[in-house]
């Protein structure tokens, strides 16, 4: 290859967007950089694709499928690969013409991070066959941490040892000392840690004075239970079960809920409203509508909201504690959770205290369909000002 190409290869930005879908300045920025040109003795010109940042808060994704082989040609605007972000599956769209030379994170690999090698592209067909043995390392990722790992290993071999060694004169310390008949003496403190872990006292041999039964004896006990634990465990291993793999978008639902209670806090507060009239106003304005849309209760909800927000801008804010700010906006921008089969999703109407009912009529509909099928885009569920949620 001339150095010609190699230059014009080395400016050219590897990935494309897709047509259907924008992103900010920052994450087309991050995708151009996604990819990185070698030159060396060992194997022919290459440009090694990364994993790309497909949505603004993407850390990792999953690499569901690749929609080419190794060996594939490539041209400008085909999908290559489907890619799982935190909250839906996308197209990872090329931008080039070259050939796929070589795959380094297989179909269904799981949590892979931005930035990691994920594939190798070449531009002439003929350098294909030269990347059969090319590596992860090769790409110029370190297998650091993998070796760390192996030599924590024997780490817990070590402390494990004298474990049963520690545990061994516990069971003897309770030989000595007997208490009363009739009348079971323990100490507060031997009675609460009795009570929290289920242990009978009258099981229990008191090696205080008058045997006196003491925290120390009690937590004896606890010694021998796991033995008895580990005995019992074959005889219910008949119970049956299914792992369902946690998905993206269900692990940031997750942590996103811990969050909100954890950092913020909150209450609740209720009331019961007659919606009788509106009820009405929907009959009558479904009776005019000539087929061109058709209200829904969640429709007039927008809207009633939106128009709420506006009257009272203080709960259409964001508190930007970094930036030691609250961030009240003057648009209505109402997030809608949808509850799909992959987990909880919120679609945003923007502008909804500027829309009419008909617009927003369709456009929530064409939202929670879309939503249900995977095929929103990033800017399409994320940056909502106030949300909704319909609770059946």
């Amino acid at each position: 290859m001339s150095a010609i190409a190699a230059l014009r290869l080395a400016t050219r930005p590897v990935l494309r967007f897709s047509s259907q879908a924008r992103y900010s300045l920052a994450a087309v920025n991050s995708l151009k950089l996604a990819s990185r040109l070698y030159s060396d003795s060992k194997f022919p010109d290459h440009v090694v694709i990364q994993m790309p940042a497909l949505s603004p808060t993407m850390t990792i994704g999953n690499l569901v499928k690749w929609h080419k082989k190794e060996g594939d040609q490539m041209s400008p605007g085909e999908s290559i690969a489907e890619v799982e972000t935190d909250k839906a599956a996308m197209d990872f769209e090329f931008q080039e013409d070259g050939y796929l030379a070589k795959i380094l994170v297989g179909d269904g690999s799981q949590e892979v991070p931005v930035g990691k090698p994920i594939a190798v592209y070449v531009e002439e067909e003929g350098d294909v066959a030269a990347f059969k043995d090319f590596s992860a390392a090769d790409a110029g990722e370190a297998p650091a941490p993998a070796a760390a790992a192996k030599e924590k290993a024997p780490e817990p071999e070590k402390t494990a040892e004298p474990t049963p060694e520690s545990a061994a004169p516990a069971p003897a310390a309770k030989s000595s000392g007997s208490a009363p008949a009739g009348r079971i003496f323990a100490s507060p403190l031997a009675k609460t840690i009795a009570l929290e872990k289920g242990i009978s006292l009258k099981d229990v041999k008191g090696t205080g004075p008058n045997g006196r039964i003491t925290a120390k004896d009690v937590e004896a006990v606890k010694v021998e239970a796991p033995s008895a634990a580990a005995a019992a465990a074959p005889v219910s291993a008949a119970a049956q079960f299914t792992d369902i793999p946690l998905t993206n978008m269900r692990k940031v639902i997750g942590k996103r809920l811990l969050g909100s209670k954890q950092g913020a806090p909150d209450y609740i507060v209720s009331s019961n409203v007659s919606v009788s009239k509106l009820l009405k106003l929907r009959k009558s304005l479904n009776s005019t509508a000539n087929d061109r849309y058709k209200l829904s209760v969640n429709d007039l909800m927008i809207k009633a909201i939106a128009k709420a927000a506006q009257r009272v801008p203080d709960v259409n804010s964001y508190y930007l504690e970094e930036e030691n700010v609250i961030r009240q906006f003057t648009n209505v921008d109402v997030s809608i959770a949808v509850a799909t089969p992959t987990g909880l999703i919120t679609p945003i109407v923007k502008d909804a205290h500027s829309k009419g009912l008909e617009a927003i009529s369709k456009e929530a509909k064409d939202l929670g369909k879309r939503a249900k099928d995977g095929k929103l885009l990033p800017e399409e569920f994320q940056g909502g000002t106030i949300t909704i949620s319909n609770l059946g």
